[in-house]
């Protein structure tokens, strides 16, 4: 624990913890570390029942448990897979006993990455949950009304493009599972695809003038400071998105010939920026008196224990809290929020669309046409302008 970063005060928080879990799980049979792995839960809703009204107990109950669970989890993997940080692409499939090699199928025959095979995983799972809690125990009893009470359930929650993906994914599922002979009937008909219109939302960006105010709030003088305050530039800046910020190495940055390298962006190429002097300060503020010593090539990591990189949610979560703290109110706020705010700041300059687009990594010009809906400037001459010249 120490060697990954933790304080001293949660070994010592944990280490009887761990100490407790083994009594547990050799009190109920347990014989060696892997039956001991199936006593986890029990032990945490055990702990938590005798300890979560005590007096000075603070927090609910699912964070007690996951405080619980957590450490134990942890001493488990280390001793029996020689790692401690979780690998969080890793998530069950909770119709794998009813639609075997489905995952498999993603993989090889459809040819999807690992981060979209995990939305599949992620959007049936609510699937495999809404079917348990409407006392559906086979895919067989599967029906068009059922299907579309499970849309029905879960549209409130998504935004309208995670719907469309819903439905998508929902619909390769019941193909998969006709084609395996698990369900008589095709009923990927049953599915309705929502409408989206294109060039619908107008993007969440925010001016320049609060870009400022946001950079002011972070405090430089400590590690996470440093940290943030690198990243925001980098956003604001490029108009990187979170993954791309979150997989940037040590290797990207070229000092010599003061450039910046992106090397996987969405649309599948790569680009390289003139390293602005700016963020270049920042990140050697950063690399100089943040960043943890460690073999590993990645640029920004986390700043609690254990020692891992940062992930692209960390990303988002950071420009979110600091928007938060400046006072800054934006819907949805997160990494696009500044992506967009460097894409209007290049319209606002009357830069072309087309190297805008190339600018921030769009690999269809289509995707750089949303942003004629801001170009205030350009519109506002429009509205204004002679009628029947136009």
């Amino acid at each position: 624990m120490r060697k990954e970063g933790y304080a001293d005060r949660s070994v010592l928080r944990r280490v009887p913890l761990l100490c407790r879990f083994a009594d547990f799980a050799s009190l109920h049979g347990a014989i060696d570390l892997r039956s001991a792995a199936a006593q986890v839960d029990k032990f945490a809703a055990h702990w938590v029942t005798r300890h979560a009204a005590s007096p000075g107990s603070t927090g609910s109950r699912p964070k007690f448990l996951h405080e619980v669970r957590s450490p134990v989890r942890q001493m488990l993997r280390l001793a029996l897979e020689g790692r401690v940080t979780v690998n969080r692409t890793r998530l069950g499939f909770l119709l794998e006993a009813e639609a075997p090699g489905f995952i498999q199928y993603l993989r090889t025959e459809r040819g999807l990455s690992p981060s979209t095979i995990y939305s599949y995983l992620h959007h049936l799972n609510w699937f495999g949950t809404f079917l348990k809690r409407v006392g559906v125990s086979r895919l067989g009893e599967l029906s068009p009304p059922l299907l579309a009470s499970f849309i029905v359930d879960c549209a409130p929650r998504l935004s309208p493009t995670s719907r469309v993906n819903l439905c998508c994914e929902l619909r390769v599922f019941l193909q998969f599972c006709h084609r395996e002979r698990i369900v008589g009937q095709d009923l990927r008909a049953a599915v309705e695809m929502p409408q989206v219109y294109r060039l619908a939302d107008v993007p969440r960006s925010i001016t320049w003038d609060e870009v400022r105010r946001m950079l002011e709030t972070v405090d430089r003088r400590t590690v996470c400071g440093r940290r943030d305050y690198a990243i925001l530039l980098l956003l604001v800046t490029y108009g990187l998105r979170g993954h791309e910020v979150a997989k940037l190495t040590l290797d990207d940055i070229d000092w010599e010939h003061e450039r910046l390298r992106i090397p996987e962006r969405k649309a599948g190429h790569s680009t390289a920026y003139p390293l602005a002097s700016v963020v270049a300060e920042a990140l050697i503020a950063y690399l100089k008196q943040g960043r943890p010593e460690t073999a590993d090539r990645h640029l920004f990591f986390r700043m609690f224990a254990p020692q891992a990189p940062i992930t692209n949610g960390a990303v988002s979560s950071r420009v979110a809290a600091c928007l938060l703290k400046a006072g800054i109110h934006v819907h949805r706020p997160g990494s696009h929020t500044l992506r967009h705010t460097c894409v209007q700041r290049l319209i606002d300059a009357e830069f072309p669309l087309k190297t805008i687009g190339d600018y921030v990594g769009h690999r269809s010009s289509q995707s750089t046409q949303i942003y004629t809906k801001v170009a205030l400037a350009s519109l506002r001459e429009v509205a204004m302008g002679d009628g029947e010249a136009l």
